[in-house]
């Protein structure tokens, strides 16, 4: 097995920029949620959503990363972490779909929610890309 890795050491404007949008998405979405006007049953659900998104996405990004360098990752994990990452966006569709909240509401949600997860994303990887440069 041949583990080919290429060392990119991100630039510092991009790892301000992913850590501005999780930090964004993420607090925009946890203030919206502690000044909705919902039941704490639903305050939970949404917050438990985020968190299950955030998990899936960066365990899917290790994965794909993974198997880009070769590193073994078993097909099992690989399509859970599919699957979570798919069923995290379909949960928050469906609630936001019958919640009642104003639609303005429901685009916030919907987009601090995809900004947090793609935030989570980009650390995940300078992170990563920035201790493989500072071990070669």
């Amino acid at each position: 097995m041949k583990n080919t890795t290429i060392n990119y050491q991100p630039s510092s404007a991009f790892i301000t920029a992913s850590w501005v949008a999780l930090g964004s998405g993420l607090a925009g979405y946890i203030i919206g949620l502690t000044r909705a006007d919902m039941l704490l049953n639903e305050k939970g659900y949404y917050f438990t959503l985020i968190m299950f998104g955030l998990f899936a996405v960066v365990s899917l990004q290790k994965s794909v990363r993974d198997r880009l360098e070769d590193i073994h990752v078993s097909d099992i994990y690989y399509n859970i972490c599919w699957f979570a990452t798919i069923l995290s966006i379909v949960l928050l569709i469906v609630g936001l779909w019958n919640a009642t909240l104003l639609p303005s509401e429901k685009g916030f949600y919907a987009f601090s929610f995809l900004l947090a997860l793609f935030g989570a994303i980009t650390v995940q990887k300078n992170t990563r890309d920035t201790l493989l440069s500072a071990d070669s």
